[in-house]
């Protein structure tokens, strides 16, 4: 290796670098099959048009929505793999990212790991297929509004807007239904001091959340899978 092509590796490692820790991303490719696969991770909190305190962990859409209408004009990416750690965030946002996940013409696969709360249930759903690892969390719940707030019935009627996108989302993008999970949404037995339901691994493939439980060797292994059969369909 010459000392061009030597500056010219350490240039792209630096730039993956830089994805990674300034976007949670990264590409896959040293795999057997020679599959570029697009690597993104949702953690912490999904932050939307406000920003969050800087000692927060979060996940910026405003960031993550060019990546993805790039990934879709690279026709050298075959499949992309989604990470989950969230705890919710921006509703706007993070329907935002869930509708350009689920448009992608590429094959896509999510994996739950320690949690995807709130509107990260969106997002874990907002791809083809999905897994969650057995000890991975789902809390389904009302949507919450911090700050002053008018007590209108016309206040009420945008709360109950917002919930049915979130509800609509979710039962179009997996095999639950949507008054079983706006029931789960509205559980007054679960969380003491709030309305929702906390789903754990099985249970979320159980009620039709998510399809498999398995982790990123399941998850890879499928995402390997449906490229393969994309291949196969197109020729």
């Amino acid at each position: 290796m010459n000392r061009d092509e030597k500056k010219q590796e350490k240039e792209i490692e630096e730039k993956n670098d830089t994805k990674i820790e300034e976007y949670g991303q990264m590409t896959l490719e040293d795999n057997k099959k020679h599959q570029k696969i697009h690597l993104l991770s949702i953690i912490g909190e999904v932050e939307g048009h406000e920003n969050a305190p800087g000692t927060s962990k979060t996940t910026k859409y405003d960031h993550v929505l060019p990546q993805l209408a790039a990934l879709e004009d690279n026709q050298e990416v075959e499949g992309m793999l989604v990470l989950l750690n969230t705890s919710g965030g921006d509703v706007d946002a993070g329907l935002a990212i869930a509708e350009m996940i689920s448009s992608l013409s590429m094959p896509t696969v999510s994996l739950v790991l320690g949690g995807s709360h709130s509107i990260g249930v969106p997002l874990a759903v907002s791809t083809d297929y999905s897994f969650i690892v057995p000890t991975g969390t789902m809390m389904v719940h009302p949507v919450r509004m911090t700050g002053m707030v008018i007590g209108a019935a016309q206040t009420y009627e945008y709360f109950e807007m917002i919930q049915d996108r979130i509800l609509s989302f979710v039962s179009g993008h997996s095999k639950i239904a949507y008054d079983r999970i706006k029931r789960l949404m509205l559980n007054t037995e679960m969380l003491t001091r709030d309305l929702g339901t906390v789903l754990v691994g099985k249970e979320a493939v159980d009620q039709g959340l998510i399809n498999e439980v398995g982790g990123i060797k399941e998850a890879l292994s499928k995402l390997h899978e449906m490229i393969e059969k994309k291949k196969e369909d197109s020729l």
